[in-house]
């Protein structure tokens, strides 16, 4: 075969091979990515168990990049310590070799059933044996790429050009570390790296020091993707674990090139299998990384926190704190960021309010102006978080990830309608009543305060609503429509009575307060929409209209025209 037709193949069956790695990564992640995210959460207490964490979970997930996004948002979030999360890390190196160790045995016959069985179970109509049918198509693609390399490498395992170039790299260790760092950034796989470098020793193309080499590499590479990858301008204090991560590498890898050759032959003298060897190197220099590095995470994760200090100047409000783009990956872990920042939403939603309830209380122009400009926030985090959900791949979320995500759409659309109402109409009309020197008789002052004070605790209930799910709560804020609604219905009789006395010092205050009623009623319909309305849809308590049926009410609209 020619050799360019040689490269082209060479090239089709790497990509096979990291597609098959792909697939198993999103099977996994969209059929158990909410379970390992919970099972991580609870085993994050001391470094040991954090450690055991980290080893199974990322042997089920292959995936340390997805493992070093969970722990790092759950380190950013202040929910975990430095110490575990930097555990889970040293964990999840470990748990990237086990697949890598099944894979060194000749299991290439059951490829096609692999293949096979995996698509019978994607044919399947139910969510679950859809992913996992993914899974066992992946580990089949997998198997069958590194048979295909193995074949096409074998014509040219004696080609003398092959030979001395391969001979050059192999006097080179650190030429070798760099060149598979970059490939292992680039495919973003240290597995798939580590297996073609496998491939590649079984044939001897790749002499067994060169080929040990390019594993710390690979291991050197896969650090390099959560720090290079994270939000542009974050906390420093955010970069902590993944930083951390890649400087323990970095120096495991160093001291590992300065003991590769007495290894080496160690390794080969207990290891026949070329293949083999570099699985086992592979695993003994991540168990070896991690004995060193377990007993002084505490000093270290010191050193780390006075690098990398808390940032304490004042964040501009309207940039996204939790929209992290290397979470793309991972779509459990990026639509919890995305949710951190839609509360960020109520939260400015409840300061524009609490400057209305100023504003009317004290006649505070100051306060009017702070509030409306809060509304610029809320439109660049409510764009901001619909451009990071639109960005994400919808093949890799499940059926739950999807129903997430529009929920979350709903509750920042909502919030930045609610905050529009507030800026255009409520606080105009505030500024108008300063403007005019108009003065509320204390009843109607006590009435709209009150219905603010209403409408900010309605704030709060939507926001702890989105995060709790709860239909008690659900329904609460729901009920509040009809508060609102009655509200309105007595301020507009009241109206009428002062229009008929004919006092136009009262009939201005009187439309002006019933105008401030009114949209205070608006905001809370979106509160209602935004948090209420999805639960109790979700949960079936939600009718589709109010109309009542032809039916029920005995006549039709045919019958009412007669």
């Amino acid at each position: 075969m020619a050799f360019p037709l040689t490269l082209l193949d060479l090239a089709g069956s790497v990509a096979l091979l990291l597609w098959g790695v792909h697939m198993v990564q999103t099977g996994v992640q969209r059929a158990l990515g909410a379970r390992l995210r919970t099972v991580l959460g609870t085993g994050l207490r001391n470094r040991l168990t954090a450690f055991l964490a980290g080893v199974g979970i990322t042997a089920i997930l292959q995936s340390s990049t997805a493992m070093g996004l969970m722990v790092t948002g759950f380190a950013a979030g202040g929910l975990v310590d430095l110490v575990p999360a930097l555990a889970v890390m040293l964990g999840a190196n470990v748990g990237t070799t086990l697949i890598v160790q099944a894979l060194s045995f000749d299991v290439a016959q059951i490829a096609p059933v692999l293949v096979l069985m995996g698509f019978l179970m994607f044919r399947r109509a139910s969510a679950g044996p859809r992913d996992f049918g993914r899974v066992l198509i992946g580990l089949g693609l997998m198997l069958m790429a590194l048979r295909q390399l193995l074949e096409l490498v074998t014509p040219f395992e004696d080609a003398p050009s092959l030979r001395l170039l391969l001979g050059a790299v192999a006097t080179e260790p650190v030429l070798d570390v760099v060149l598979a760092a970059g490939l292992t950034w680039a495919a973003h796989s240290s597995v798939a790296v580590v297996l073609l470098v496998m491939s590649l020793a079984a044939k001897g193309v790749v002499p067994p020091h060169a080929a040990f080499a390019l594993v710390l590499g690979a291991n050197l590479g896969t650090a390099f993707n959560p720090v290079l990858e994270g939000a542009a301008g974050a906390d420093p204090a955010a970069k902590r674990v993944p930083l951390g991560n890649l400087l323990g590498r970095a120096a495991g890898v160093v001291a590992a090139l300065a003991l590769l050759h007495p290894v080496g032959r160690l390794m080969v003298v207990m290891e026949p299998s070329a293949s083999r060897a570099v699985a086992d190197f592979h695993t003994l220099f991540n168990i070896a990384l991690a004995a060193v590095f377990l007993p002084l995470l505490r000093p270290y994760a010191a050193l780390l926190r006075r690098w990398l200090p808390v940032r304490v100047d004042v964040a501009d409000p309207s940039r996204p704190m939790y929209l992290d783009p290397a979470a793309h990956e991972t779509p459990v872990v990026a639509l919890g960021g995305a949710a951190r920042e839609a509360l960020r939403l109520a939260d400015v939603l409840e300061a524009m309010l609490q400057g209305l309830r100023n504003a009317l209380e004290r006649d505070d122009r100051h306060r009017v102006g702070e509030a409306k400009r809060l509304d610029d926030v809320l439109d660049k985090l409510d764009t901001a978080i619909k451009a990071y959900l639109t960005a994400l791949d919808p093949e890799a979320m499940a059926e739950a990830d999807h129903r997430r995500a529009q929920e979350v759409l709903a509750f920042a659309l909502n919030m930045e309608h609610a905050g529009d109402v507030v800026d255009k109409n409520l606080l105009g009309l505030a500024a108008k009543k300063i403007r005019r020197g108009l003065v509320f008789p204390k009843d109607r002052q006590a009435e709209l305060l009150g219905a603010v004070d209403r409408l900010i605790a309605n704030t709060r209930a939507a926001a702890s609503l989105f995060v709790t799910g709860d239909v008690r709560v659900a329904r609460l804020l729901a009920s509040e429509k009809e508060t609102f609604r009655d509200m309105e219905a007595q301020a507009t009789t009241a109206h009428f009575e002062r229009l008929r006395s004919g006092r136009i010092e009262t009939a201005e205050t009187s439309a002006l307060h019933l105008d401030i009623l009114r949209d205070l009623k608006r905001v809370n319909t979106h509160l209602v929409a935004a948090a209420a309305y999805p639960v109790l849809e979700g949960k079936g308590e939600l009718l589709p209209n109010r109309l009542r049926q032809a039916g029920v009410d005995g006549e039709t609209m045919q019958d009412r025209g007669r």
